[in-house]
């Protein structure tokens, strides 16, 4: 049997608009529809949906390769479900990062639980941690608990561009379009799914401010660089001129061919780098890595960590410490300058 995933778009927020089929038949795989479903209630976000949906395709072919069926009975599931699964994608070539193996896990042990409570609780020690949990509202002692099954993945770190790079790629551009999208990532930095979906009416250049929808459809509203609003206004006078009905249109729209005047697409962005990638030689500009470089700046520039993670849109100060990358001189120079204001007065030895 094939199976695929299919978007069909609903107005019904109790009903996933991802779903896996069958493909031969078209035929719903009803236990993964179904925690879509309660996903989609939660309110969860569309691109959220969506990977929990390629995620669950994946673990639903591996499970029909071993029990030649689709269907998942409570009695089937073991304690060693998922371990035989992580063992399934670790034997693969090529070979799956450990962040993708882990990603997969949970989200079809969190599919498990829901759908299957009564179903044996997964037990892994060799990948699991024990750990004590905080009593609610902190009183009580601490309970013991087991993390789910993760490997082992490597600590990743993200080097930020150099001013050398950052001009050489900045340099290849040549429309104020591109250019604004370069500079809301690199000033402002904003993911690029940040940027596509902009609308005009989100930009307060007379405030110096744009209104940013976020992962999981969170809104926040940042500054505006004088830079980044130079940028925009010189794109909205001469390639995207302002009209009385547009003021809810895409902001970043495609300038040439058919799709002339339509949102820019995430593969016409992805092709926007890769031709500057080549033409420039920065092998490592990509929208994510400007968004890197801009945390890196203004940490260095005394932001403090809090308003940065404001500035990303992160939920978890966790999540904001993975995007500040100090190199050894700048923590030298941190270091020389903190000494030079003799904070605390160096005791004098008695002789």
């Amino acid at each position: 049997m094939k199976f695929r995933v299919v978007h069909q778009p609903t107005a019904n927020h109790a009903r996933s608009s991802y779903r896996i089929i069958e493909q031969t038949k078209g035929r719903e795989v009803d236990w993964i529809n179904r925690y879509l479903d309660h996903e989609c209630l939660r309110r969860v976000a569309d691109l959220t949906l969506r990977s929990y949906a390629q995620h669950l395709l994946h673990f639903l072919r591996w499970w029909e390769s071993v029990h030649h069926t689709d269907a998942i009975a409570q009695d089937a599931l073991t304690e060693s479900t998922l371990l035989d699964y992580v063992r399934f994608q670790s034997g693969q070539q090529p070979e799956f990062c450990g962040s993708t193996i882990n990603q997969r896990v949970a989200v079809a042990d969190r599919a498990l639980r829901a759908l299957f409570p009564g179903a044996p609780h997964q037990i892994a020690p060799e990948l699991q941690v024990s750990y004590w949990r905080r009593a609610p509202m902190g009183l009580g002692r601490p309970l013991p608990a087991v993390s789910r099954l993760r490997v082992r993945e490597p600590k990743r770190t993200i080097v930020p561009l150099s001013v050398d790079e950052v001009a050489r790629f900045w340099s290849s551009f040549q429309t104020s379009r591109d250019l604004a999208i370069v500079g809301l990532m690199l000033l402002q930095g904003l993911r690029s799914q940040e940027v596509r979906d902009l609308n005009r009416e989100d930009l307060l250049l007379p405030e110096a401010q744009i209104r940013v929808s976020g992962k999981g459809n969170k809104p926040r509203l940042l500054p505006l660089a004088p830079e980044t609003v130079q940028l925009l206004d010189h794109y909205l006078r001469f390639e995207r001129p302002e009209r009385p009905d547009t003021r809810s249109a895409p902001l970043f729209v495609s300038l040439k061919g058919r799709a002339r005047g339509a949102r820019m697409t995430a593969a016409g962005l992805r092709s926007l780098f890769r031709y500057h990638r080549q033409t420039t030689g920065v092998k490592l500009a990509n929208p994510h890595r400007f968004r890197h470089t801009f945390a890196s700046d203004m940490v260095c520039a005394g932001v403090s960590l809090p308003a940065l993670m404001q500035l990303l849109g992160h939920a978890h100060i966790q999540t904001t410490l993975i995007y500040v990358h100090v190199t050894p001189l700048q923590v030298y120079q941190q270091y020389a300058r903190a000494v030079a204001q003799h904070i605390r007065p160096i005791p004098v030895t008695p002789s």
